[in-house]
């Protein structure tokens, strides 16, 4: 098994009191995170899926008295699939406030149900926690630096998912499943999409357009879907954990866009998925998108195991001048241009270095990238 970063943030939780909240998207390796997180403390541990028809009747309003007589002994109470369970977090809380020495630690897949469901409850009363599929570092420390550098173009097309990393052989295969049984299931579970063939065509038209400025106004022209319904399911592919975005830096300037915004996915190969490509680095006009899509992934991770705090941004003039990414960390901007060779040209917009002189800058490309990711 792959050890993951996290796993050693939950441990450090499991002393004191709060729950744990662990949010991701599907298959990203929750439930196996939380086993081995049992097995390694040994931990004697009541497991509860939020899937199962009669969990959630057990764990949907109950009073207090019927939770201690669920809990019995356990002092750990793992809910699988919170997100599936009405009130939970009103249950959690009551666990939290009435039943001394339990430990709750929730998963959940879908991060605008179970924001809805547990934050205002739990206030004050939980850690959270975020579980990307694997990352760069994690593999580095799996099977070694040299072996992952190996596999750095495969990682580019077929991504991180845990399965498909433990799949040799049968990545297309599992991305296929993947995408086509775990991509849309919370958004049609939950907000009712009458037409998942047109939210299919619009999270295409999202990968065809990767790296590139979204304009919401095009992808309805694209899809035939109205501008607020292309909003909305793009706010639903983000809470879902399908894709993020990425807004512009706007400061100083005239010229600065100020409301645009870039689409990345979490993971190259559900991308690669949905538009059925898998050819290799060689034959592909996509090169520099799936390296900046890659880039960004790895360094939300980065970011994340580092508990680095920052705005994130991309820059662009109306007359397309651009910085690829931009972090703001204590007020200082840090700039990164990436290019996948690092023969390519690249240099910073003057207007970009007259108008925030005290910024920093980097190039990343394929024979420096280990200092942005891990």
């Amino acid at each position: 098994m792959v050890t993951r970063i996290t796993l050693h943030n939950l441990e450090k939780k499991l002393a004191d009191k709060k729950v744990i909240i662990l949010s991701g998207p599907r298959q990203a390796g929750k439930t196996t995170l939380l086993k081995e997180l049992v097995r390694r403390n040994e931990l004697d541990v009541l497991w509860s899926n939020g899937d199962e028809p009669d969990i959630r009747e057990i764990l949907t309003s109950p009073t207090s008295t019927q939770l201690k007589s669920y809990i019995g002994r356990y002092k750990v109470v793992i809910i699988d699939e919170a997100q599936r369970i009405e009130n939970i977090g009103l249950t959690i809380k009551l666990i939290y406030d009435n039943i001394p020495d339990v430990k709750v630690i929730a998963t959940g897949s879908s991060s605008f149900e179970l924001a809805n469901r547990i934050n205002e409850p739990l206030t004050g009363r939980k850690w959270e926690h975020f579980l990307y599929p694997l990352s760069y570092e994690e593999m580095v420390q799996h099977h070694g630096i040299i072996e992952e550098r190996r596999q750095l173009e495969h990682r580019l097309i077929y991504g991180y998912y845990p399965e498909v990393v433990t799949s040799p052989g049968l990545e297309k295969e599992t991305l296929h499943q993947l995408a086509d049984s775990y991509l849309y299931k919370d958004i049609l579970t939950w907000e009712n999409v009458q037409k998942p063939e047109k939210l299919e065509k619009l999270i295409q038209a999202l990968a065809f357009q990767l790296g590139n400025q979204v304009s919401y106004l095009e992808l309805s022209r694209m899809t035939g879907i109205d501008k607020e319904t292309v909003e909305r399911y793009i706010k639903l592919l983000e809470r879902t954990f399908v894709i993020f975005r990425l807004g512009s830096f706007n400061r100083n300037l005239r010229k600065e866009l100020s409301k645009s915004r870039k689409i990345y996915f979490y993971d190259n190969g559900i991308r690669n998925a949905v538009i059925r490509n898998y050819a290799p680095l060689g034959l592909r006009s996509d090169t520099g998108a799936l390296w900046e899509n890659f880039l960004m992934g790895e360094r939300l991770k980065y970011l994340q195991k580092n508990e680095w705090f920052t705005n994130r941004f991309f820059w662009r003039t109306h007359d397309r001048q651009e910085i690829d990414y931009i972090e703001e960390r204590d007020g200082v901007l840090h700039a990164f241009e990436f290019k996948w060779s690092e023969k390519a040209k690249s240099k910073f917009p003057k207007v970009f270095l007259r108008t925030y002189p005290e910024h920093k800058k980097n190039i990343i490309h394929k024979s420096n990238y280990e200092t942005f990711v891990m």
